[in-house]
């Protein structure tokens, strides 16, 4: 049987977490925090409360190097309150970067732009006005670098090997077969949007790849999740072509003059070995 995720949190309790824990961070940097915000579904809607993270970003005056161990320890902290805050994830930068467009602290291109459109201020000043958003090819480049460190290590991939590990638990699972999605619609639309905006794109092609697979995440995210036995088969079957999908659709739309594609290209060497 698959492993049931919990359906207690809601947006507003999950929202609740997200405040909580940025009047955490304002107690570790005082007036070096500028703001806080909720990002991804809190702030544009979609939350699933069978998977959905709980993300939080943190604009900082400036960026001292110590800053991520603290955010990372202080996050870790957070996360080991309860099974609710495990979902937390943490975004931190610094103003003058996100005013120029650069990636300073963990704040991916696709949040940075999430925060310009969407973001919900928590505490502190308002200062999305001076966020400067990413341009479409830093969108795909920068994606192209987030799934090669998220997706394509060694012990993610030796998950395609073993998928009833995924079968088990949901929000791996759903992870897995949806992030690549959210990467096509962003370089497809040039726009953060959704998982359920993703979904909906990539479904609507002719005859779309890994269609079952698809739409088992789907039931799954949203608090239905098909037997173990079934997502195991299914992923056996379609988790390899998605993500070959994503690859090739992601060389073809890389901007031109990009030269390192090797990482890419190995990535879909090692799943093709699988």
């Amino acid at each position: 049987m698959s492993t049931l995720p919990r359906q207690g949190l809601d947006a507003d309790s999950a929202t609740r977490i997200a405040e909580d824990s940025a009047r955490q961070f304002q107690r570790t940097f005082n007036d070096r925090l500028v703001a806080a915000y909720a990002l991804g579904s809190l702030a544009h809607g979609g939350f699933a409360p069978a998977v959905s993270d709980i993300d939080l970003a943190l604009i900082l005056t400036i960026r001292h190097h110590e800053d991520d161990a603290t955010i990372r320890r202080v996050t870790l902290e957070l996360q080991e309150r309860d099974s609710s805050h495990q979902r937390l994830s943490v975004f931190w930068s610094s103003l003058p970067a996100l005013s120029t467009d650069h990636d300073d602290g963990r704040f991916p291109a696709v949040d940075r732009l999430d925060l310009k459109d969407s973001g919900k201020l928590l505490l502190g000043e308002d200062v999305r006005q001076a966020v400067q958003p990413p341009g479409a090819d830093t969108l795909v480049t920068d994606s192209v670098r987030f799934a090669l460190q998220v997706l394509a290590p060694d012990p993610v991939l030796a998950e395609f090997h073993h998928p009833e590990r995924l079968a088990s638990d949901i929000r791996r699972f759903t992870k897995a077969v949806l992030l690549p999605l959210r990467f096509l619609y962003t370089a497809a639309t040039a726009d953060c949007g959704s998982t359920d905006d993703a979904i909906r794109h990539h479904l609507a092609h002719p005859a779309p790849v890994a269609e079952d697979l698809v739409r088992a995440a789907t039931r799954a995210r949203h608090g239905q999740p098909d037997p173990a036995e079934h997502l195991t088969a299914l992923l056996h079957a379609d988790l390899v072509p998605l993500y070959l999908h994503y690859i090739d659709t992601t060389l073809i739309r890389l901007p031109p003059g990009t030269s390192d594609l090797s990482p890419l290209i190995h990535w879909r060497t090692q799943l093709l070995d699988r």
